[in-house]
C-alpha cells in the first residue's frame, strides 16, 4: 500500500502528462503483479463494491478520534471529502502494517455480508496500522469514490511504456467485462484471454468539438457528414454465435435492449458495428427522454419495449468475418457497412446513419441549422481517409454541435462544493418566474470563474434566509444565463421540466429579476422541440 500511496502522491502532485506517464510506467515495472492488476482496474473504473456505509464510517471515525459526532459532521463539509476528513481526525497509528494494495482490497471485499460489529472491528484495526496517506487511500477504496486524475488513455500509454507492448493492442485488451477476480495480470496483459476476446469490444474512437469554422478543414470533398445523434454510443459484437451490446462506458447492456438479439440471425460471424442506440418509432427517432427510461433498467417490461423500441443507427464497421477493419480508410469501412446493411431485412433493428451530402461549407452550415428537426445534436464530420483510432484524437473526426439553448434564471438555493471547492458555494438551484412565484427547474455547478464563485460565496453567507443541512435558501436576486442541450417533460420535478446538461454561461449582473424567463416560456420551448 505504501508503494501505491507514493504513486498517488506523484500523480496528485503534478499536472505534467509526461511526469504522470513516467510515474505510472515505473510503478507498472516494479509493483507486484496483483497490485498492478488492481491499479489498472481502479484506473479503468473497476472498483471494489462498497461494503461499509458512509454513515458507519462517520460514526466509527468520530468514536476513534474521541470527537462528538456533531463536530465530525461540521468538519466534513469544510474538508469536502469524507475519506480525507477521516484521515485527518484519526489519532496516529499504533503500529505500521506492511500489506500490499491487493491484500487491503481483499480485506475490504471480505467485509461484505459480515455483521456491523465485525466490520467495525476490521476497519478500526486497519486504521490503526496505516499512516495518514495510506488511510486516505484505504478510505477512498471503502467508499467506492476512488479517483486518481488519470485517464484510461494515459494509463494505457504508461503500461505500453512499461511492457513494450503496442498501446492500441493494450487498449483493446483492457476493454470488456474483466475484473481482477476473473483474470490475472499476466493473462490480461501478456497472454490474452481467448474467451474474453469473443465478446470484447474495440476501444471507441472519439471526436473533438469543432470550434473553428469548418472551412479550416480544407477541401469539403475529403469529408463525410452525418447527424450527431442524441442517443447512447454502442458497439454490437457478434462472435462465436453470441451477440453483445457494449456502451461507450464499457458496460455490457445487451439485456436492456432485447430487440437487438434478432441481429444474430442476420449478421455474419465475426462482425463488430459501431453506432448509436436510439429510441425509434414511425421511421424517426424519439426524444432522448424516451430512451432514458430504459437506461437504468436491468429488465425492460413489455409496455416500455412497445413505447420506446430501440434501433441501432450504424455508422462504422470495425470487424468483418473476424478481420479487424480499423486500419482501413473510413470510406472503405463505410462502403462495406452499406453492403452489409443492404442484406438485412427492412424490419431489422439496425439501419445506416445516413450520409448528408453537401456541396460546400456554407451548404453544410445550412444542414446543421436543421439538426433540431432531425432530433440530432448537430453534425459529425469524418475524414474519408481516416483510420478508426483509439480515444480522442484531433484531426480526423469532429463534432459540430448546434449552439445550446439558453434561459435566464435566478438562483434560489446554494450549496458548497467538494474537494478544493469545499469552502465555496458552487452548486446552485435556479428558478424561473410563474406569475408572482419562482419555480425551481434546474441545478448547475459549472461555468463560472473561481473569482466569481468567491464573490457569490460572500453574498450567500451575507444573505442566507434559511438553512436545510448543507443547503442555503437565498433571496431571488442573482440572475444567471443557463445553457442546456435538451429539454424534456418530467413529472418528478415541480416545474414539470428537466434540462439536459445544464451549466452556467455567465452571471447576468445587467439583468433584473423581473426580466428572467418564465415557466410558460420553458413549456413553449418544450412543445416546440416536440
Amino acid at each position: 500500500m505504501r508503494r501505491f500511496a507514493t504513486l498517488f502522491a506523484a500523480l496528485d502532485g503534478t499536472t505534467s502528462t509526461s511526469a504522470k506517464v513516467a510515474a505510472l510506467a515505473e510503478y507498472f515495472r516494479t509493483a507486484p503483479e496483483d497490485d498492478r492488476l488492481w491499479t489498472i482496474a481502479l484506473l479503468s473504473g473497476r472498483r471494489p463494491r462498497r461494503s461499509v456505509t458512509a454513515t458507519e464510517l462517520r460514526e466509527w471515525a468520530a468514536e476513534a478520534a474521541g470527537l462528538p459526532l456533531w463536530l465530525f459532521e461540521e468538519s466534513y463539509p469544510v474538508v469536502g471529502d469524507l475519506a480525507e476528513t477521516i484521515a485527518l481526525v484519526l489519532p496516529d497509528p499504533a503500529r505500521a502494517t506492511e500489506r500490499s494494495l491487493a491484500e487491503w482490497i481483499g480485506t475490504i471485499r471480505a467485509l461484505a455480508g459480515r455483521p456491523p460489529p465485525a466490520r467495525k472491528a476490521a476497519i478500526l484495526d486497519a486504521w490503526d496500522g496505516l499512516g495518514p496517506e495510506e488511510r486516505f487511500l484505504f478510505n477512498k477504496l471503502i467508499t467506492g469514490g476512488f479517483r486518481m486524475g488519470v485517464s484510461q488513455k494515459l494509463m494505457t500509454r504508461a503500461l505500453a511504456a512499461a511492457t513494450g507492448l503496442d498501446e492500441a493492442e493494450l487498449a483493446h485488451r483492457l476493454m470488456g467485462a474483466w475484473t481482477p477476480e476473473t483474470v490475472s495480470y499476466r493473462t490480461l496483459i501478456h497472454a490474452g484471454d481467448p474467451a474474453a476476446d469473443l465478446s470484447r469490444p474495440y476501444p471507441f474512437f472519439l471526436a473533438y468539438p469543432l470550434e473553428a469554422e469548418p472551412g479550416t478543414l480544407g477541401d469539403p470533398a475529403e469529408w463525410f457528414a452525418e447527424w450527431k445523434w442524441d442517443g447512447i454510443r454502442g458497439q454490437i459484437v457478434f462472435r462465436g454465435g453470441a451477440l453483445a451490446l457494449w456502451s461507450r462506458g464499457e458496460e455490457l447492456i445487451t439485456d436492456r435492449f432485447p430487440e437487438f438479439a434478432r441481429l444474430a440471425d442476420f449478421l455474419p460471424a465475426g462482425t463488430v458495428i459501431d453506432g448509436e442506440v436510439m429510441a425509434w418509432a414511425g421511421g424517426a427517432p424519439l426524444p432522448f427522454a424516451e430512451l432514458q427510461k430504459r437506461i437504468g433498467r436491468k429488465t425492460v417490461p413489455r409496455k416500455l419495449l412497445a413505447e420506446a423500441p430501440a434501433m441501432l443507427l450504424a455508422y462504422d464497421l470495425l470487424e468483418a468475418e473476424g478481420a479487424d477493419l480499423r486500419p482501413l480508410p473510413f470510406a472503405t469501412r463505410r462502403a462495406r457497412l452499406e453492403a452489409l446493411a443492404a442484406t438485412l431485412p427492412p424490419d431489422a433493428p439496425l439501419r445506416l446513419s445516413p450520409e448528408l451530402p453537401f456541396a460546400g461549407w456554407d451548404a453544410l452550415a445550412a444542414l446543421r441549422a436543421g439538426a433540431g428537426a432531425a432530433r440530432a445534436e448537430g453534425l459529425m464530420l469524418k475524414r474519408r481517409a481516416s483510420a478508426y483510432g483509439v480515444g480522442r484524437r484531433r484531426g480526423d473526426w469532429w463534432k459540430w454541435k448546434v449552439d445550446p439553448m439558453t434561459v435566464d434564471a435566478v438562483m434560489v438555493y446554494a450549496q458548497a462544493g467538494h474537494g478544493r471547492r469545499a469552502t465555496l458555494f458552487t452548486d446552485f438551484t435556479f428558478a424561473v418566474r410563474d406569475g408572482d412565484d419562482f419555480v425551481p427547474f434546474a441545478k448547475a455547478y459549472s461555468g463560472l470563474t473561481d473569482a466569481e464563485f468567491a464573490e457569490i460565496t460572500r453574498w450567500v453567507r451575507a444573505n442566507t434566509l434559511e438553512r436545510f443541512g448543507p443547503v442555503r435558501r437565498v433571496p431571488p436576486e442573482l440572475v444567471f444565463e443557463i445553457a442546456f442541450e435538451g429539454i424534456q417533460a418530467s413529472p418528478r420535478h415541480r416545474s414539470g421540466i428537466a434540462l439536459r446538461f445544464p451549466r452556467m454561461v455567465r452571471w447576468r449582473r445587467d439583468k433584473p429579476v423581473a426580466e428572467i424567463d418564465t415557466l410558460e416560456g420553458l413549456r413553449a420551448l418544450l412543445a416546440a422541440r416536440g
